[in-house]
C-alpha cells in the first residue's frame, strides 16, 4: 500500500477528512489514497511533469494544487481509459476509482480550506462506468446443509468455533470483515439479536435465529477464557479466538471455509466466503418470501440496487412457473 508519506498535502487533507469528517473505515481511506495516487501519478505522466519511465516509480509528492486546478473532466475520462488499455481493468475497478476521483474533487471545490480550494470541480459530470450485470454464485440448499454437517463433524478439534462461524455466514449474510470484528459484548443473549460494524462504520443489527443461538452457544462452552491475549486487536473481547488465543483473522476464516468446502465435495474455486454471504441472501429469499428492503437492511446495503441482484429465479423456477400456467394440462 502507499505510504502517505510520499503524497502531497491536499491529498492527505483529504484522507484525513475522509477519516474525521465522513467517518470512512480505514480500509476505505486506504482505497482512496490507492486510488488517487494512482490517478495523480498519471496526470503528471499526462501533462509531461515527469520523465520517469516507470509508473510505480512516479513521485507525486511535489505536485501543486495548481497542476489539480488544470485537470479537466477529458483528462479524468483519460485516466480511466488509461486503466482500461494499460492494465486491462474491469469495469468495477474503473468505477471504484471514478468513486474516489468524484469524492476527492468534491472536497476540494466544497469543503477544502482556501489554500487546497478550486472553484471548479472537473468531476461534476463524471459517470460511473456501466458494470456488468452477473448474478451472484450462491450454494443451493442441499450444499449449504452439506456444508454445516461437515463443520459439525466432532474429528476437528475446532469443530465448534468452525461451526458457529459457517452457521453465522449462511443465517446471517455477514462480510468477513464483519464477523472477524464481532466481539463478545455485541450479542444479545436475551434478545437474540448481534450487532455488527458494517461498511463506512455504520453499525446495524442483526437478529440472530435458533440454529445461530445454538452454534454461538455450543461454541463459548469452549471457548478458551484462560490464557486470551489482551493486545490491540482486543482478543480479550473477540467472540471468535483463534489456536493462538487471539482475534480470528480474515486469513484463517478464509482457510476454514475453504477447508470445510473441500470436506464437503464442493468447488473451493467456485466457492468462498464472500459466496456464503450470496447464498444467505439468496436462500433468504428464494425459500424466506423476505421482502427485498428487509434483505436490504439485514445486508447493510446503502443501495437497494445491490440488493436487488438477489431477485434473480433460477430455472427451476421458471419451468414451474410455465408448469403452472393453468393452459398447460388442457390438450
Amino acid at each position: 500500500m502507499i505510504s502517505r508519506e510520499k503524497n502531497p498535502d491536499f491529498l492527505n487533507a483529504f484522507l484525513d477528512y475522509s477519516i474525521t469528517i465522513l467517518n470512512k473505515s480505514p480500509n476505505s481511506v486506504k482505497e482512496y489514497n490507492y486510488d488517487l495516487s494512482t490517478f495523480l501519478k498519471f496526470i503528471k505522466l499526462h501533462f509531461n511533469l515527469t520523465k520517469e519511465e516507470d509508473f510505480k516509480n512516479i513521485n507525486i509528492e511535489d505536485m501543486t494544487i495548481d497542476t489539480i486546478k488544470k485537470i479537466t473532466l477529458n483528462d479524468i475520462h483519460a485516466f480511466l481509459a488509461y486503466l482500461t488499455n494499460t492494465y486491462h481493468s474491469k469495469a468495477a475497478t474503473r468505477a471504484r476509482k471514478a468513486s474516489s476521483i468524484r469524492i476527492f474533487f468534491q472536497y476540494l471545490s466544497q469543503k477544502a480550506d482556501d489554500i487546497y480550494k478550486i472553484q471548479n470541480n472537473p468531476a461534476q459530470n463524471l459517470e460511473t462506468p456501466k458494470l456488468d450485470k452477473r448474478l451472484p454464485k450462491y450454494l443451493s440448499l442441499d450444499d449449504s446443509k452439506k456444508l454445516l454437517d461437515v463443520s459439525s463433524n466432532e474429528d476437528n478439534r475446532n469443530c465448534e468455533r468452525d461451526h458457529a462461524i459457517l452457521t453465522l455466514f449462511l443465517n446471517c449474510g455477514l462480510r468477513l470483515s464483519e464477523l472477524v470484528g464481532i466481539n463478545l459484548q455485541d450479542i444479545n443473549f436475551e434478545d437474540c439479536k448481534l450487532n455488527v460494524i458494517g461498511k463506512g462504520n455504520k453499525e446495524r443489527t442483526i437478529y440472530l435465529n435458533k440454529a445461530c443461538m445454538k452454534a454461538i452457544a455450543d461454541y463459548l462452552e469452549v471457548r478458551p477464557k484462560e490464557g486470551v491475549k489482551k493486545d490491540k486487536k482486543l482478543s480479550d473481547k473477540a467472540l471468535f479466538l483463534s489456536e493462538r488465543k487471539e482475534r480470528i483473522g480474515r486469513r484463517t476464516v478464509q482457510y476454514i471455509v475453504d477447508k470445510e468446502l473441500s470436506l464437503a465435495g464442493l468447488d473451493t474455486k467456485r466457492y468462498s466466503v464472500h459466496k456464503l454471504r450470496h447464498t444467505a441472501a439468496t436462500l433468504m429469499y428464494q425459500y424466506g418470501n423476505v421482502d427485498i428492503r428487509a434483505l436490504q437492511v439485514l445486508l447493510g446495503h446503502e443501495s437497494i440496487s445491490t440488493t436487488e441482484i438477489y431477485t434473480h429465479v433460477d430455472n427451476e423456477q421458471v419451468r414451474n412457473a410455465v408448469e403452472k400456467n393453468p393452459l398447460a394440462m388442457l390438450d
